[in-house]
């Protein structure tokens, strides 16, 4: 047996054991893919395959920490309903002994591609890293066929997370790296046949095309095109906060303009933030067989304070944002909830031509639900104030100062915390609430705030409130239960 099966062999063992401890936390989700049991982060080979979508993702199953990770893996004809499959690949040979790193798929023919990134330290911790191929021609078995690129001069072994696309009959790879002079950029390879790949060099990065300090990593990389725009999705490591931007340890955002294929450079833009939230990671991308480009995150972030959730007490810890669909319109990214979510609701509310006032609030219960509110008048001497508490947590527009605002009770501090963004009119919110978990979308994915939030399960109210008068519909859904892991 090789060393590889007899780990995968040891966490579904490791599985079966805390199966039922996991499964007793209040806080487990309802509608989320989450870990079985263990870490999960980065969304990974996010594919459609054989009538099924197939996202894998990064999985420690032994720790509630990072550490050699393996790909989880979960099948889907709906985006909704999701079945556990088979752990992917597993970390044991010498090129992956220390982890299969992130990493995206392809399909040729009948043939599922695996990319991912071998992850190798010694014992003083010096890292090496390896692009490697895995295939499988039933999407469930996989066979690994070992390192296809190895890190070019130039840059250090910061060098992973490949993301294989198909453009104009030919493949490409765009990875994020870190220079020698300790600087992010992306990279791209080129490939006529997924095995054989020329470097193309450096497409973009810190210092690139005015771009000036985007970090000294940048990860998870994706190249789509929306539109008619290139559009390179790309997470930078070591950016300092700016005002409202950049609150988070690591960032997640797009900058977008024209790739130059044959050159392998990118003209573009600035860098722009995706989502405003605590807990958003990661994205990756596939454009599914109705031409729709879609989107899972980790709603999560890199943070010190992971082990301190309260999940980890459960041996479980994160878990993927909804599926997203992406639009390009005027000159902005957009992120809506897929199409199909729309299955998972069951009792609906509503609420015609609500005046809220001074005097006037309005409120009902509820732990799990979408809400979808649209606003027809916002009037007020000083501005409007509007505030939504859903449990412990509070999402306030400030109409004079056209500043969205969304706040939580913080798992690690004794205190609220906030994330903000500027928004010039408030004119829709959609929201998603889980047991643990909130994606809100405003002005249809004009802005985005995904997070986690850990209530007080006995603090269900949510309850509107103004300052000066506001004139909306309310439509409110209890979601059903769909996760049974």
């Amino acid at each position: 047996m090789s060393i590889s099966k007899e780990i995968i062999l040891k966490a579904n063992q490791h599985v079966k054991t805390h199966q039922s401890l996991v499964g007793s936390d209040p806080y487990r989700l309802h509608y989320h893919l989450m870990p079985t049991v263990g870490l999960l982060n980065d969304p990974n080979g996010f594919v459609f395959y054989k009538g099924q979508y197939h996202v894998f993702y990064q999985w420690n199953p032994f720790v509630t920490a990072h550490g050699p990770k393996f790909w989880g893996h979960y099948v889907s004809t709906d985006l909704v309903h999701w079945k556990e499959a088979p752990a992917a690949i597993a970390p044991g040979d010498w090129y992956d002994k220390d982890g299969c790193y992130s990493g995206s798929a392809a399909v040729l023919g009948d043939t599922l591609y695996l990319f991912y990134t071998g992850n190798v330290k010694d014992e003083e911790g010096n890292r090496e890293s390896y692009q490697c191929l895995a295939v499988s021609n039933d999407g469930i078995h996989f066979e690994k066929k070992g390192p296809i690129i190895h890190v070019p001069e130039g840059y250090t072994a910061h060098f992973r997370d490949p993301k294989v696309f198909l453009k104009d009959e030919k493949w490409y790879m765009v990875l994020g790296a870190q220079t020698i002079e300790e600087a992010g950029v992306a990279v791209l390879y080129s490939s006529p046949d997924l095995e054989e790949w020329t470097f193309m060099g450096t497409m973009a990065g810190s210092g690139y095309h005015g771009l000036g300090d985007l970090g000294y990593m940048w990860e998870c990389p994706d190249l789509v095109e929306l539109g008619g725009t290139d559009i390179l999705l790309v997470c930078p490591q070591g950016m300092e906060p700016e005002g409202f931007q950049y609150q988070n340890m690591f960032q997640s955002g797009y900058i977008a303009g024209k790739v130059d294929y044959i050159a392998g450079e990118f003209a573009h833009g600035p860098f722009v933030e995706m989502d405003r939230g605590f807990d958003f990671y990661a994205p990756q991308t596939m454009e599914d067989p109705n031409g729709r480009r879609l989107l899972f995150g980790w709603m999560g972030n890199a943070v010190e304070s992971d082990v301190q959730q309260p999940t980890t007490a459960f041996n479980w810890i994160h878990a993927l944002t909804l599926p997203r669909e992406l639009r390009w319109e005027n000159g902005k990214l957009l992120q809506t909830p897929v199409e199909e979510l729309k299955l998972l609701r069951g009792q609906e509310t509503l609420y015609k031509n609500v005046n809220l006032d001074d005097d006037e609030q309005l409120r009902f219960h509820g732990q799990v639900f979408e809400m979808e509110m649209s606003i027809d008048r916002m009037e007020g001497p000083k501005g409007v104030t509007l505030t939504i508490q859903i449990g412990e947590s509070k999402l306030i527009y400030n109409q004079r100062e056209g500043v969205f605002t969304f706040e939580r009770k913080s798992y690690y501090m004794p205190n609220q915390e906030s994330r903000h963004c500027y928004l010039q009119e408030l004119k829709k919110i959609r929201l998603f609430k889980d047991t643990s978990s909130i994606e809100i979308f405003l002005n249809d994915g004009e802005e985005v705030f995904t997070s986690r939030v850990f209530d007080d399960f006995l603090m269900d109210e949510v309850v509107f409130e103004t300052s000066g008068e506001v004139t909306m519909n309310l439509q409110k859904w209890d979601l059903n239960r769909v996760t049974s892991y």
